[in-house]
């Protein structure tokens, strides 16, 4: 399967672009710079798996994006009480953040489920 047709990448491709969107115009340019490369990680560490050649690999690079949705989820929380993200906002990104974070945790089960498959 093709990883654009994942949900998992679409929503957190979503995300992503919302996060560049509303934050574009934030004149801490570190903070930008860090919570929108975090998450952008995301949805292309999903791809980078995808073209993987090996379950392993696959399933490696999928743990590096659910790694990038806890930093991604931390830098809203901080956002939020320095004031550079709106509350109402920000929890809305740290639920979609949550639930991209358990498709990637489902994923990862079936993914290792494979590898314990093959070296049985």
């Amino acid at each position: 399967m093709s990883f654009e047709n994942l949900e998992v990448w679409k929503k957190s491709s979503r995300l992503s672009a919302e996060l560049y969107r509303e934050l574009k115009e934030l004149k801490d340019y570190g903070f930008r710079d860090q919570i929108t490369r975090a998450g952008l990680s995301i949805p292309s560490n999903i791809a980078e798996g995808s073209g993987r050649a090996t379950v392993k690999d696959c399933s490696n690079f999928l743990s590096y994006a659910k790694g990038s949705c806890g930093e991604l989820k931390t830098q809203i929380h901080i956002g939020i009480e320095a004031g550079y993200i709106n509350r109402v906002l920000g929890e809305r990104w740290l639920s979609e953040a949550d639930a991209i974070n358990s498709m990637l945790a489902g994923l990862i089960r079936a993914k290792r489920s494979k590898i314990k498959a093959v070296n049985r």
